[in-house]
């Protein structure tokens, strides 16, 4: 007979219990009548019976004796009746193998799955629960059929691991303990099940390093990363949630795997560096404080995503160095530049928009711009609307009067202005308008507005300071 198998079987008396009967309930020589069905069988012979269900294509580890592992499974009966199953509590019977923990037959059959296997376990009962049974639900000498499917496994001295999927072409500088990292991840089980991801929610994942920001084992794989870099992180539980696990996302020691992507990385006392992509042979004249500057730029995450371009506006960008118009790390990568001169410049975020960032920039990035500077016009100092290059003539009113008559008016006073700034020997604010300097400098002299400035109203000034007459004319 097979299990499940039913059969009619009529026995004649002299292959029953003959002429005589037996126990006051089968008479002499009567024909018996049995209907049966066979719901188990084994031999005292029988082995621990595996048959392999599906296995997956690549199997990095298999288990071993010691392994703590994860597994779902439907328990039946030789016959297919269900006596238990952990896909009906929705959690995975979690153990080590190999250390008595489990049915003999189990420890045995459970040896040398991969993750994602599925596998039959036919247990005979003498490696089972043998004549006792179990409950009400395993009766005794009964043989147990395991639906096993291996969800996790690892060992307790298993340490993180990292695969490097993607290395950059340059990596010049690597994260080390005390860097602010920007990452974004994928997280899953081993299984390939699915619990977080950064890329969902549009916003990196960041952290200081080795600092116990992060679950141990993630604060150690983030040692040694290159800008770029993506990496496979594969933690055992014991260096991530242990065996409480995170809340409904994250079960009791669950192995898991992140594939990150380092978007950038700094320290905070990072400086602003700079890198000379371009410099013209002929370098006499320097961009410095109060310097009216063209310039062209790109700027970018340091992943290559590009925020934003002087292209975009059609023409180059202008500002006034010193001015506190542009970021503070902006500002140090356009000093000492020549026309012509291009440079890669990176910024970290406390020389930038800091940990909140600004529109279209995320909170904590670094950038990175492409800078080319177009024009350079010198400054003046802030507060200043001319300066002169050299020495102040002198005496002054008589080099501002042109003709000799005594008076100044506006038109012979932007005269002087205009052949000192063109001989070279002044220089007014550049980036406003040349006549409206001029005018307001005119008025300042003229003390009593008549329109003319003669020599008393001149000396007066003068005899202020040094500061007054050099700010006012």
């Amino acid at each position: 007979m097979c299990v499940n198998e039913r059969r009619r079987i009529t026995v004649p008396p002299h292959l029953g219990y003959g002429s005589v009967g037996t126990g006051g309930l089968i008479p002499p020589d009567a024909t018996l009548v049995y209907d049966v069905l066979l719901l188990d069988i084994w031999n005292a012979e029988d082995k621990v019976e595996i048959r392999t269900i599906s296995k997956p294509v690549i199997c990095k580890r298999s288990t071993v004796a010691s392994d703590f592992i994860r597994y779902h499974y439907n328990g039946t009966l030789l016959s297919g009746e269900a006596f238990d199953s952990s896909y009906s509590r929705n959690t995975t019977y979690d153990t080590y193998l190999g250390q008595g923990d489990l049915i003999k037959g189990m420890d045995e059959g459970l040896v040398g799955m991969c993750v994602g296997e599925r596998r039959i376990i036919i247990v005979p009962p003498f490696l089972a629960y043998g004549e006792t049974g179990h409950g009400t639900k395993i009766p005794p000498q009964a043989t147990l059929v395991f639906e096993v499917l291996l969800v996790d496994v690892f060992n307790p001295k298993d340490d993180v691991t990292a695969e490097v999927t993607k290395m950059p072409k340059n990596c010049s500088r690597r994260t080390v303990t005390g860097d602010y990292i920007r990452y974004h991840y994928n997280g899953t089980f081993q299984d390939g099940t699915f619990f977080d991801s950064s890329y969902q929610r549009n916003s990196t994942y960041n952290t200081y390093i080795g600092m116990g920001y992060v679950i141990h084992g993630m604060d150690k794989a983030l040692q040694g990363l290159c800008t770029g870099e993506k990496r496979r992180i594969t933690i055992p539980p014991h260096m991530a949630y242990g065996e409480k696990g995170a809340g409904n996302l994250i079960p009791g020691s669950a192995v898991l795997i992140f594939d990150i992507h380092v978007i950038d990385f700094h320290n905070p006392k990072d400086p602003v560096k700079i890198r000379v992509t371009h410099k013209p042979q002929e370098c006499n004249t320097t961009s410095e404080a109060d310097d009216l500057i063209h310039y062209r730029y790109n700027c970018s995450l340091m992943d290559g995503t590009l925020l934003y371009s002087s292209d975009q506006l059609h023409s180059p960008s202008v500002t006034t160095l010193g001015a506190s118009k542009v970021i503070m790390g902006l500002e140090e990568g356009l000093k000492g530049m020549c026309v012509g001169e291009r440079r890669e410049v990176v910024i970290p975020p406390h020389w930038a928009h800091g940990e909140d960032g600004a529109v279209g920039v995320p909170g904590s990035a670094v950038l990175l711009f492409e800078l080319e500077l177009v024009q350079l016009q010198k400054g003046v100092p802030e507060g200043f609307m001319f300066v002169w290059l050299g020495d102040i003539p002198d005496p002054l009113f008589n080099a501002l009067d042109l003709n000799g008559d005594k008076r100044v008016p506006l038109e012979e006073f932007s005269e002087f202005i205009r052949l000192q700034v063109k001989e070279g020997k002044g220089r007014l604010r550049p980036g406003v308008d040349i006549d409206s300097i001029i005018k307001d400098m005119f008025d300042n002299q003229d003390q009593n507005k008549d329109g003319k400035i003669v020599e008393d109203e001149l000396k007066i000034k003068n005899e202020d300071s040094e500061q007054v007459r050099r700010d006012e004319l």
